[in-house]
């Protein structure tokens, strides 16, 4: 298991398959991709996130919907989304309530 450590300033739950922001968990980054491999999907997946700023300031739905979809494909490229990168058959638990889960006395020690 990985250490529990912190994400950003926000907690990480002890197998490392999560960071809690506000009570909720969000899929981590397959830690199995090559270094350089999450570098250039981590750039993509930034780029993709300004191309929805700007698409949203212009009132672009077309080009919206694109860097939506660009955004989707790099999240599960990241393994943040889509199949989970563990195998030993836990469930999905992304987005769902920390205090709802089988990590709910980890996240309540937090405090």
């Amino acid at each position: 298991m990985a250490e529990p450590g912190l994400a950003g300033g926000h907690p990480i739950t002890p197998d490392g398959r999560y960071f809690v922001v506000r009570g909720r968990l969000w899929r981590m980054t397959n830690p199995a991709l090559a270094p350089r491999d999450r570098e250039t999907l981590t750039k993509t997946l930034m780029a993709a996130r300004r191309a929805v700023c700007t698409a949203l300031r212009n009132e672009d739905p077309a080009s919206e919907a694109e860097a939506r979809a660009d955004v989707d494909r790099a999240k599960r490229a990241l393994g943040e989304r889509g199949p989970v990168w563990w195998d030993d058959g836990a469930p999905d638990l992304n987005r769902r309530l920390a205090r709802n889960t089988v990590y709910a006395a980890w996240f309540a020690a937090l405090d």
